[in-house]
C-alpha cells in the first residue's frame, strides 16, 4: 500500500502525542488468557516472550485463571511501577486489563489472541500474535477515549442493549468459541428476538425514542470480525457514535448484517446514526447488555459517557484510512492468509 492510502495516527488528534512517550517503557508484565478464542497457545508465549526480550523489555509473566483476573493483575502491575501492561487474549481480556489502565497513565498494549479482536483490528494492530508485536517495539504510544456505563463499567470498542447483547448472552453459553459458534448464536437469537422500545437523551438535549433491534454505542468502528457497525467512529475524537438499527423484516434485517461486513451500514434504510460526547439510555425495563461483547445485567436507565484521551494504547504509526468494501476485503483475506500460516506450521 502507498504511503497516500495512510495516515499517521499523531495527526488524527491533538491530544495523541504518539512516538514522544514521557519515560523509557521497559518493565512490562504480560498478562495471558490461556483459554482465550480458538488459537493453540503452546509454544506461543515463550516466542511472545522471547521477541519481547530481544527489544530491549523486561517481561514478567501471569496468566489468567478466571474472570477478574487480568484487572486484578494490571492493577498490581500499577502499583508496582510497571512501564507498561501487554495483554494477550480476547476483547474480555483486553478490555479487564483496560480498566485498570484507564486514567492511570501506564499504557496497555494489545497482542490479538481472540475470536473477535474489534478493538485491535480498529486500530489496524495485526491479529496475528506475532505480527501484532511489532506494534509494541514500534513504542507509538496514542492516548485513547474509553466510555464508562453508570459510572464504573468502562467499555474501549462497543456497549449494546437489545439483539447484539442478546446474543452476547448466547454465545457465551456456547461450548465452542470462534466465528462459527457466534454465527449459530445470531441465528438462534434471530428466530425469536422481539425489539424493544428505546429513549436516547444526547449531549445537546436532543431526545429520540424508537422501536430498535439495537442500539450499538461505539467508541470504535466494528464488533469484531470485520463487522463494522459504526464505520466512522474514532478512539480519538471525544465521542461515541451511537449506531440505531431499527426493526424491519427478515430480508431488510439480514441486509443490515451484509451491510456491516462491507462497511455500508451507514447508508441502510434502517440505521440511524448519532456522534455524542454522552447519553442517556431508558428502556422499558432492565435486562441483557454487553461490554466489549462480553455479557452483563444493567438497569433500566443507562448513563453513558465518554472519557477523553484516558487510555494510553501502543498504536501503529501507520493507520490505514477506512474505505468501504476494500478494507473489509483486505481484512477478510488477511485472516485468510494467517489461517494458512497457521495450518502449514503444524
Amino acid at each position: 500500500m502507498s504511503d497516500n492510502e495512510h495516515t499517521d495516527l499523531t495527526a488524527q488528534t491533538d491530544n495523541a502525542q504518539a512516538g514522544a512517550p514521557t519515560k523509557v517503557i521497559k518493565d512490562v508484565l504480560l498478562v495471558v488468557n490461556p483459554i482465550s478464542g480458538t488459537l493453540n497457545k503452546e509454544g506461543l508465549v515463550d516466542r511472545i516472550i522471547e521477541r519481547l526480550s530481544s527489544d530491549g523489555f523486561n517481561v514478567t509473566l501471569e496468566y489468567t485463571k478466571g474472570r477478574g483476573d487480568a484487572t486484578t493483575l494490571a492493577v498490581q502491575a500499577v502499583k508496582s511501577g510497571k512501564d507498561a501492561v501487554f495483554a494477550c487474549g480476547g476483547d474480555g481480556t483486553i478490555n479487564e486489563t483496560a480498566r485498570a489502565l484507564r486514567d492511570s497513565g501506564v499504557p496497555l498494549g494489545i497482542i490479538p489472541a481472540g475470536s473477535g479482536n474489534g478493538l485491535a483490528r480498529h486500530l489496524s494492530i495485526p491479529i496475528d500474535p506475532i505480527m501484532s508485536l511489532d506494534t509494541l517495539t514500534e513504542r507509538n504510544i496514542v492516548n485513547c477515549d474509553y466510555g464508562l456505563v453508570n459510572k464504573e463499567m468502562p467499555f474501549f470498542c462497543t456497549f449494546g442493549v437489545g439483539f447484539d447483547a442478546a446474543v452476547s448472552h448466547r454465545f457465551a453459553q456456547q461450548k465452542k468459541r470462534g466465528v462459527l459458534s457466534y454465527i449459530k448464536s445470531v441465528l438462534e437469537e434471530f428466530s425469536q428476538y422481539h425489539p424493544a422500545t428505546y429513549s436516547i437523551r444526547l449531549s445537546n438535549g436532543e431526545v429520540v425514542t424508537e422501536k430498535a433491534l439495537l442500539v450499538a454505542v461505539c467508541n470504535a468502528s466494528q464488533y469484531g470480525n470485520n463487522a463494522y457497525i459504526a464505520p466512522e467512529a474514532s478512539v480519538t475524537d471525544g465521542l461515541l457514535d451511537i449506531t440505531i438499527v431499527h426493526a424491519g423484516n427478515p430480508f431488510n434485517t439480514a441486509l443490515v448484517g451484509f451491510d456491516m461486513l462491507t462497511g455500508y451500514i451507514n447508508r441502510n434504510i434502517l440505521i440511524q446514526n448519532f456522534k455524542t460526547s454522552e447519553a442517556i439510555i431508558s428502556r422499558t425495563q432492565g435486562g441483557e447488555a454487553h461490554l466489549d461483547g462480553e455479557p452483563v445485567i444493567l438497569p433500566m436507565e443507562l448513563d453513558i459517557k465518554c472519557h477523553y484521551g484516558g487510555l494510553k494504547v501502543f498504536c501503529p504509526k501507520k493507520q490505514s484510512q477506512f474505505q468501504p468494501i476494500i478494507t473489509p476485503l483486505k481484512s477478510t483475506v488477511n485472516d485468510w492468509i494467517i489461517s494458512i500460516n497457521r495450518l502449514l506450521e503444524k
